[in-house]
């Protein structure tokens, strides 16, 4: 990491137990004050002692684990001596990281004559095994690549005496478990070992107790103190116009170098070449590019061919770019360790920077959760709309303009022919004109409703084409529109539409409700009268829609008219003789009486009783028709079962015995069988003598 010195005095001047070596180094890159966590690492307690560091990001931890280790690598000499086996040993989690660690190390060991090698993926492994052949005083790898070169044996660790975990939360999470675990075995015994950590999570403080020695627990930097550089900015849009946003971000705030991170590798892509469309220097980063590649995109944005750099997580941990001042979230964070991760690639040593979190409206609380998680506070605010960029762009352009240096001996009989040749103005218009050709063009994006400055939630309210809020009209005219949800109204297209019908803008029409069958607006009470003229001309509205103030009632003619509705609420007179009982709510009737049993008795026993007629044949007693009980079977004369007249034995049962012969079917014959020989029915037969084919028909001449 390229340290700078930061702006808050940590201590007047560098600490004498600092190694000759490395002060001078220090002051020649030009370090007069150390960071807290570098001068930790310098203290008499923490000397010689295995460290479980955690620090925030960008808090110099590269510079601090060099002079941690540098008494033990170095033992007292002023330089190292002819080198051999490697005596440090530091891993780092991503390819980047680890060659950045090893820039670092270079030129803070520069005046000690160190030897550096590098091991990490995507290079010639046949480079890094005559390096490590060659020798090396620290050797900078990956796991799996260090863990590939000690199965080989190219690497050779029985001279180690300190080695350093660099990010070591995020070799965990990258599943580097095994290859750490392989290495650190690999290691001698008796060695010095520092993990370095922006957090402590379980696995890691389970880690060092397998692999430390009475570690030194070392917190260089409290949680509420962390990122204390960074300008924390929560953007909320619309959800289909991110990439606007972006866009308008990146021209508002102009920083030399940008970080815009994305979730997937497609959305690098795409994002990458929409910015490279647009006329921005921008360049990608991802975990499908080559080592060349990536190392390609980063040296482009260090050397200047290059401002914005579209990337994964794979550039959160470690990457430190000069004049890095602006970080984007094209994707929102979905946990508060990424989310400082990635933001920490600003704001590093001291250096002041802002982090942007482009998130649409629907997912606000998502953000503010993780923000809350990782003890962070945003500024709520939209995104940077057309007006506002121009006219930053137009101070800018004034601002260097004023700031141009006098032309000098070689410039002069120049300038002095282009103002004879051509007027200032036409001078001046043609620079605007060259500036703003240089300058991508802003988007245009939609107002995002921001909450209120008390703290309390927005109150709920209708937000307009596709985002504006509707304006608080205090006294203003409520319409309504006869279409509703049945007929799909939505304000994106109802907008539009009532401002057509009655010449106005967005700005005049508040609130808008939306019913079932119909829809209820409201207009500033200055353009009410204007409108409600307005649309009753003839052409105003579409075919089958209608607008009257809401106190009126629309007919089918589209004719309102305010005549009230009658009133129904009214008592139903009471019945002569019957009276309602409107607190029971039920009409009392008469009950109606039953007959008891011995009433019926009574009344059946009077009637006289039916005589019967002379021709009339007596009555028999009725009896229910009983069958005969089943005979048993041995008494049985007949068959209990019926014999079928068309066969002599029961039932068509054939007699036992042998089956009989089945006599096989004749085949008919076809007319594809005409004309053919026959053949005997059994294999291997002769054809029957005397059969011949059909003579054919002779053909005659035609007439």
């Amino acid at each position: 990491m390229s340290e700078t010195a930061p702006e808050t005095a940590v201590a007047p001047t560098l600490p004498e137990t600092l190694h000759p070596a490395l002060a001078r180094a220090l002051a020649a890159k030009g370090y007069e004050n150390l960071t807290p966590v570098q001068l930790l690492m310098l203290e008499p307690a923490n000397a010689g002692a295995d460290l479980l560091v955690s620090a925030q990001t960008g808090s110099g931890k590269t510079v601090a684990f060099g002079m941690a280790i540098a008494a033990i690598l170095l033992e007292g000499q002023e330089r190292f001596g002819q080198a051999g086996l490697p005596l440090g040993l530091v891993i780092a989690p991503t390819r980047e990281l680890a060659m950045q660690v090893r820039r670092e190390l270079d030129w803070l060991y520069a005046e000690a004559g160190v030897v550096t090698a590098a091991c990490v993926g995507g290079m010639d492994q046949r480079t890094e095994r005559r390096a490590l052949e060659r020798g090396a005083h620290i050797v900078v790898g990956t796991p799996g690549r260090l863990r590939d070169h000690i199965t080989r044996g190219a690497l050779d660790l029985s001279g180690l005496r300190a080695v350093v975990l660099d990010e070591a939360d995020e070799m965990l999470d990258l599943g580097f478990r095994e290859d750490l675990e392989f290495i650190l075995a690999a290691a001698p015994a008796e060695r010095r070992t520092l993990m370095f950590s922006a957090t402590v999570p379980p696995a890691i403080a389970k880690l060092a107790k397998t692999f430390q020695r009475d570690a030194v627990r070392v917190t260089a930097t409290a949680a509420t103190e962390r990122h204390a550089h960074i300008d924390y900015q929560l953007m909320l849009v619309q959800k289909d116009e991110r990439e606007h946003a972006v866009i308008n971000a990146l021209l508002f705030y102009d920083s030399a170098n940008t970080i815009v991170f994305c979730h997937t590798r497609d959305a690098v892509k795409h994002l990458a070449a929409r910015l490279a469309n647009r006329g921005f220097a921008v360049v990608a980063l991802s975990g499908e590019l080559t080592q060349s590649e990536r190392t390609n995109a980063l040296q482009s944005m260090r050397d200047g061919r290059a401002r914005v750099c579209v990337a994964t997580d794979v550039a959160a941990r470690g990457i430190d770019l000069p004049n890095l001042d602006l970080v984007i979230h094209a994707d929102m964070p979905t946990n508060p360790d990424t989310l400082l991760h990635r933001s920490g690639r600003t704001g590093r040593a001291g250096r002041k920077g802002i982090c942007v979190l482009v998130v649409p409206v629907y997912r606000r609380n998502a953000a503010n959760r993780v923000l809350s998680l990782a003890n962070l506070q945003a500024t709520t605010r939209g995104a940077p709309t057309m007006g506002e960029i121009e006219a930053k762009q137009r101070a800018q352009i004034i601002e260097q303009a004023l700031t141009t240096s006098e032309p000098d001996e070689a410039e002069a009989p120049l300038v002095a022919e282009l103002l004879a040749a051509v007027s200032a103005e036409r001078l001046a218009v043609a620079y605007l004109r060259q500036q703003m050709a240089a300058r991508p063009a802003p988007e245009e994006t939609s107002e995002a409703p921001i909450p209120r400055d008390d703290g309390k939630a927005p109150r709920r309210e209708r937000f307009l084409d596709e985002g504006v809020r509707a304006p608080d009209l205090s006294n203003g005219v409520w319409f309504t529109l006869s279409l509703g949800r049945q007929q799909r109204a939505d304000p994106k297209w109802l907008l539009p539409l009532i401002c057509k019908a009655g010449d106005l803008s967005k700005r005049d029409i508040g609130s808008i409700k939306i019913f079932d069958t119909e829809t209820k607006f409201e207009i500033a009470a200055d353009k009410a009268e204007a409108f409600a003229e307005r649309v009753k001309q003839p052409g105003a509205l579409e075919k089958g829609a209608r607008i009257a103030r809401v106190d009126e009632k629309l007919t089918r003619s589209g004719k309102p008219y305010s005549r009230p509705r009658a009133d129904t609420s009214y008592e139903k007179p009471a019945r002569a003789g019957k009276p309602y009982d409107k607190a029971d709510g039920m009409r009392p009737g008469k009950p109606k009486k039953w007959p008891t049993a011995a009433e019926l008795d009574a009344q059946y026993s009077a009637k006289p009783a039916a005589e019967a007629s002379p021709s009339a044949p007596p009555r028999k007693t009725w009896q229910p028709a009983l069958d005969p009980a089943p005979a048993p079977r041995a008494e049985r004369s007949e068959p209990h079962y019926k014999v079928r007249s068309d066969r002599g034995d029961d039932l068509g049962i054939q007699p036992a015995g042998p089956d009989k012969p089945r006599k096989p079917k004749e085949k008919k014959s076809s007319s594809k069988d005409k004309g053919k020989p026959k053949y005997k029915n059994r294999p291997n037969a002769a054809p029957i003598t005397g059969a011949s084919p059909r003579p054919k028909p002779k053909k005659l001449p035609q007439d």
